[in-house]
């Protein structure tokens, strides 16, 4: 019997999130639909006869920029060249595009021998949600009243393709708060927290300021149980983001590389305060 690798179902996507979170990568509870908005062929399972055996996400923003994730063999199943042939698909299926990801640091040579160059490293932070609220401020919005065109139009600035399915559904995620900062009728800042198998995260969080970061942060904390955990994933070449999670009581529980095969996107970094996915970009 061999290793045959299809494209998933879009209900199949909710296997390798079940895979992601029981390999502690902590998905979100309604990722699955989200991601498959943004592609919905970029979902690769291997299987051998009807049982899925592993999985890769080789997502295409406007059929220029692709983005690698949620590559997992199931343990009982490495050693067997499936890695191999559903990377092999995946690369094959981004063909002619740079490509970025989001690794373990371990992992770095693996990667480098496929052609991709360290940019910078991620770290997750992770700590107690605020305890009470901030004071009101009346530049912040609910994300869902923001013209999606002027939403998209600023997540260009930091994400180099466009991606307006994925943005569409993901600001309307069940259980999920995105906040806006609107500014004499100007988008400043946004994000948004949603429920995950542990605690919640933030992302994205995008701002022109560290102070309008920081207010945007404290109104998203808010919105979720006192104590719960709160996780944020920060480009650490941002010193305000870092400098932010450490004001709010966050610490390091993990680091990842973001690294790319082919020339690396312009992407306006210091406006970056949260990362939106490790597994999409």
């Amino acid at each position: 019997m061999e290793c045959t690798v299809r494209t998933m179902r879009q209900g199949e996507v909710a296997i390798a999130i079940e895979w992601a979170a029981r390999e502690g990568w902590n998905p979100g509870l309604h990722d699955a639909a989200c991601f498959h908005a943004a592609d919905p062929g970029g979902f690769l399972l291997a299987e051998y006869g009807d049982e899925p055996v592993g999985c890769i996400s080789a997502v295409s923003y406007a059929g220029r920029f692709g983005f690698v994730g949620l590559y997992i063999v199931r343990p009982e199943w490495r050693g067997r060249g499936i890695g191999l042939r559903l990377w092999t698909e995946g690369m094959k299926r981004l063909s002619g595009q740079v490509i970025g990801l989001d690794g373990v640091p371990a992992q770095q040579d693996n990667y480098r021998r496929s052609g991709f160059a360290l940019a910078w490293n991620n770290a997750r932070f992770a700590g107690p949600a605020g305890s009470a609220a901030p004071a009101p401020a009346s530049q912040i919005v609910p994300l869902r009243s923001v013209d999606l065109a002027m939403l998209c139009a600023d997540d260009g600035r930091v994400f180099p393709a466009p991606r307006e399915a994925f943005l569409r559904c993901w600001r309307s995620m069940p259980g999920a708060t995105g906040l806006a900062w609107v500014a004499d009728g100007e988008l400043a800042g946004w994000g948004l927290i949603r429920r995950c198998r542990e605690g919640h995260k933030i992302g994205p969080l995008v701002a022109d300021a560290p102070e309008i970061a920081s207010a945007l942060y404290a109104a998203l904390s808010a919105s979720v149980p006192a104590g719960d955990t709160v996780y944020l994933d920060v480009p650490l070449p941002n010193a305000a983001a870092v400098a932010l999670a450490q004001a709010h009581r966050l610490r390091i529980v993990f680091e990842t590389a973001r690294m790319y095969a082919g020339s690396p996107p312009a992407c306006d970094l210091q406006r970056v305060y949260g990362i939106t996915s490790l597994e999409l970009g």
